[in-house]
């Protein structure tokens, strides 16, 4: 059996493949990264809402899969639902106008400034990025007999053991279904090993 993925964004269209410009993220002297609220399931109209305004903005994606109507469909979500990571000097900048931007619900505060994210924190995930934001998860160490789990496709969730891995990005996975070892080839950053 082998699964093929389309990609959809969060609402169902085609998603398209735009390259994160990492030197976009980069910090100048007195500029933080920050986090906003965002209004229910507007993370992308906010995001480019902020950068309409010149604001840096970054939102991290991951892929999920729906099931609807006994259909299987696998997008690319929102890892933070409801919030967005964005850069700002509160000294310098007019960042209330953060909170007034369309799809933003609010910034989260200390009181009455906005409430830093630690250094680090959203540098490793732009880092663990691909092009599009999706975060990679690593499976460049996972090995043949190893326990995996299925983080994407109709099989989402399910744990089987790895039995094989090509050069070509797929790999083989052992799942028990139905009472019975099923084999199923998929793409290789569809597993992750089992936790």
């Amino acid at each position: 059996m082998i699964i093929d993925h389309a990609v959809a964004d969060q609402d169902g269209a085609r998603f398209e493949k735009r390259p994160i410009d990492a030197s976009r993220f980069c910090l100048e002297s007195g500029e933080r990264w920050y986090v906003a609220m965002t209004v229910p399931r507007k993370e992308r109209l906010a995001a480019a809402q902020l950068d309409n305004q010149r604001y840096r903005s970054f939102l991290p994606l991951q892929l999920e899969t729906r099931r609807h109507a006994r259909k299987f469909t696998t997008v690319l979500a929102p890892v933070f639902p409801r919030y967005i990571f964005v850069i700002l000097d509160v000294g310098r900048q007019r960042w209330r106008s953060v909170n007034g931007t369309l799809g933003v619900q609010r910034l989260i505060t200390d009181g009455e400034r906005p409430s830093a994210v630690p250094p680090g924190v959203v540098e490793t995930l732009i880092q663990s990025s691909d092009e599009r934001g999706a975060l990679i998860y690593k499976t460049d160490t996972l090995a043949v007999g190893d326990r995996v789990q299925l983080v994407a496709g109709p099989f989402a969730g399910s744990l089987g053991v790895l039995q094989r891995l090509d050069g070509a990005g797929r790999v083989q996975v052992l799942l028990e279904l139905l009472g019975g070892p099923v084999k199923v080839t998929t793409a290789r950053d569809t597993v992750a090993a089992a936790r």
